[in-house]
């Protein structure tokens, strides 16, 4: 087995004798027993160029054996990346050069889209095909596609033997510098964005560069919402660089794209791995910065709304109430605004003329997580706070603001 790809050692068992109140035998236990425990997890991002020709030994390492029984693997291909991308035969051809440690490699095609999580009973083909592959929780789900796509094959992978081993493979920006690093799967339910769902930590995710050529330019703008939100939580540099590069971005260069892509993935990376609080057990979402409207605004224009773009309003918004509420400065809501239109993203929609309905948004994002309300704002780049009341005059006048862009 490969050191490197190794999940975590099996710890020794160190058992511990329970306390004893006076009177109590040695075969007691207490009425009452709180033992906190810590799962190990091993969270793997590869960058590649080619992931199913010059680099497929990195894909090859992560479908790795088990207790001496090579691979079996289910790949979900998004129908619409196969037909621009034949990935579904770069596959078959991948799964026959790599016989050694692939025992077996289906390819099943479904249509990918927002469509994929708004229909629950799109989750059950999903599962009858790891089913008829006889996967077990040592065989791989293979998932190749956009951000929703990878939602909703994730959400099956998780609860199909309890969670049989995710590989993701994003196939647009916002999967590869976001979604596709994350620990949550769900689908849309009741009307509302992710509302059924789980986490679970993916056994590897793969960011290759190839399968981005072929994305259409308005995904591909949109996609870099997410590296701005998370260079503005976490690293100034980052967002100057932004700054710097966006209309390069916009305009598809290699290097500057491939910059961003694998700076804000990373910084995904850092805060799910070392940020304390993975699966959200928290009041605060920090890298939900922005989303409380953004996952209204998405329902309220019937999906019309990419998600990346939902980001990019929300972010502006956010921006601009964090001045009016939270002494953000001018000059730096002024340039969130200037690299969000230079990423050709477009700040303004007609549902943000409907004020109350896109207000409703902060109820729904405070019923997701539970608790009090608890929205991440900011203060300057790099220095998020958490506020747990909204005045809502005031988010009225930036809405207003954004409006009128």
């Amino acid at each position: 087995m490969h050191k490197s790809l190794t999940m975590f050692a099996r710890p020794a068992f160190n058992p511990v004798t329970p306390p004893r109140s006076p009177g109590q035998t040695p075969g007691d236990v207490p009425a009452a027993l709180d033992l906190p425990f810590v799962v190990p997890y091993t969270h793997r991002l590869r960058f590649t160029d080619d992931a199913l020709g010059a680099d497929a030994a990195v894909l090859s390492a992560l479908l790795e054996p088990s207790e001496g029984r090579a691979a079996r693997v289910l790949a979900f291909v998004d129908s619409g990346v196969n037909a621009a991308t034949g990935v579904g035969a770069r596959l078959r051809d991948f799964a026959g050069r790599h016989g050694e440690t692939i025992e077996q490699l289906d390819v099943h095609l479904i249509d990918g889209g927002e469509a994929i999580k708004n229909d629950p009973d799109r989750l059950k083909p999903i599962l009858e095909a790891m089913h008829a592959s006889a996967l077990d929780r040592r065989s791989y789900v293979l998932a190749i596609g956009g951000g929703a796509f990878l939602d909703a094959v994730s959400f099956g992978a998780a609860v199909a033997h309890r969670g049989i081993r995710l590989v993701r493979m994003p196939t647009t920006v916002m999967g590869q510098a976001d979604s596709g690093v994350g620990v949550k799967n769900a689908i849309n339910y009741f009307g509302k964005k992710n509302w059924l769902g789980s986490f679970a930590v993916p056994w590897g995710v793969i960011n290759d560069r190839t399968l981005l050529s072929t994305l259409p330019d308005r995904d591909w703008r949109s996609g870099f919402s997410e590296a701005v939100k998370v260079s503005l939580l976490k690293e100034p540099a980052f967002f100057d660089q932004l700054c710097t590069d966006a209309k390069a971005i916009a305009g598809r260069d290699a290097v500057a794209s491939d910059r961003a892509i694998r700076r804000s993935a990373y910084w995904h990376l850092m805060h799910i791995t070392r940020g304390g609080d993975p699966f959200e057990t928290q009041e605060s979402r920090p890298l939900d910065f922005g989303h409380w409207s953004a996952h209204r605004i998405e329902p309220m224009t019937n999906f019309t709304v990419r998600h990346g773009e939902a980001v990019g309003i929300g972010l502006a918004i956010d921006c601009i109430y964090s001045t009016l509420a939270h002494g953000l400065s001018t000059l730096v809501a002024d340039r969130v605004l200037n690299c969000l239109r230079d990423l050709g993203l477009t700040l303004h929609h007609g549902c943000l003329a409907d004020a109350d309905a896109l207000l409703d948004g902060l109820e729904e994002f405070r019923q997701h997580l539970g608790g009090r309300l608890t929205v991440t704002m900011l203060t300057d780049v790099g220095r998020p706070i958490d506020v747990h009341e909204i005045d809502r005059g005031l988010m009225r006048r930036a809405i207003e603001t954004i409006s009128r862009l």
